[in-house]
């Protein structure tokens, strides 16, 4: 009975809500990852989003502006993420807020000794517990270059949302039946110590150092790798790549592979 009352509600909402076509084609053509995508998965991508924007609100703060295209570009990318998923992983929250730049969450928390520390440092995006995404809009529109920049911001922060789906975010989201806990934590624990060796050791990667400071960003940064530059982390870490694919139940560096010249 409840399944049935979704797929009317969901019916009904895509039936009412739409994406322009002029909107919708310049926010895709601003991840040029996604021009490998099929026109299947484009379409089931199109209506994740519809279904997204009419769940969670995109609110601008300090005085930021969000555009209909900032509203679709950041829908967009969170969808890549749960194009094969459920959405519910991203239940529990209502908004995301962009600020016009880098913000200072100035956030406190008591450490064991019971002193209290307070953090006043510039962030580009956040993940709260519980609570809202929340983005820098430069951050985000760097993210169209990912050759100059490394980095997608809205994949990063909605990598922790889904980590965080079964509590604290660790690096180990909720794995469907069938993947196995152990392997999962052996494969990525096994990389996440290579890459801190090499990182420690000042040795070149192509991916973002920052992978290094915590299971929990390691998780987060080849999230971004995994869509955004897939034959990258399937050449680094491939062991890896083949969990990511059972998690997302996508394959970008079979796209990747299909579109090179012979």
């Amino acid at each position: 009975m409840w399944n049935a009352i979704s797929r009317w509600r969901r019916r009904r909402i895509l039936s009412r809500a739409m994406i322009p076509d002029d909107l919708w084609d310049e926010a895709f053509g601003l991840r040029p990852f996604l021009s490998l995508y099929t026109a299947d998965e484009r379409g089931r991508l199109r209506e994740k989003v519809v279904l997204f924007l009419h769940e969670k609100g995109i609110v601008g703060a300090q005085g930021h502006e969000v555009t209909p295209l900032q509203r679709v570009v950041i829908a967009l990318e969170a969808c890549v993420l749960v194009l094969e998923l459920d959405m519910a992983l991203y239940d529990g929250f209502e908004n995301v807020i962009v600020y016009p730049g880098e913000f200072v969450p100035d956030w406190e928390w008591e450490d064991e000794a019971g002193v209290v520390h307070r953090n006043a440092e510039p962030m580009a995006g956040e993940a709260m517990p519980g609570g809202p995404v929340v983005l820098s809009w430069p951050d985000v529109a760097a993210g169209a270059d990912w050759q100059a920049t490394g980095m997608n911001l809205v994949i990063h922060e909605f990598a922790h949302k889904i980590d965080m789906r079964n509590g604290e975010a660790d690096g180990c989201p909720p794995l469907p039946a069938g993947m196995s806990i152990e392997t999962w934590a052996s494969t990525l624990t096994s990389a996440y110590d290579d890459f801190c060796a090499c990182v420690d050791c000042d040795e070149p990667t192509d991916i973002d150092p920052y992978a290094a400071e915590s299971p929990a960003e390691f998780f987060a940064v080849l999230s971004e790798v995994f869509f955004a530059d897939p034959l990258v982390l399937r050449d680094e870490y491939p062991a890896v790549y083949e969990q990511f694919t059972r998690f997302y139940r996508q394959d970008p560096a079979a796209r990747a592979t299909a579109q090179e010249p012979d």
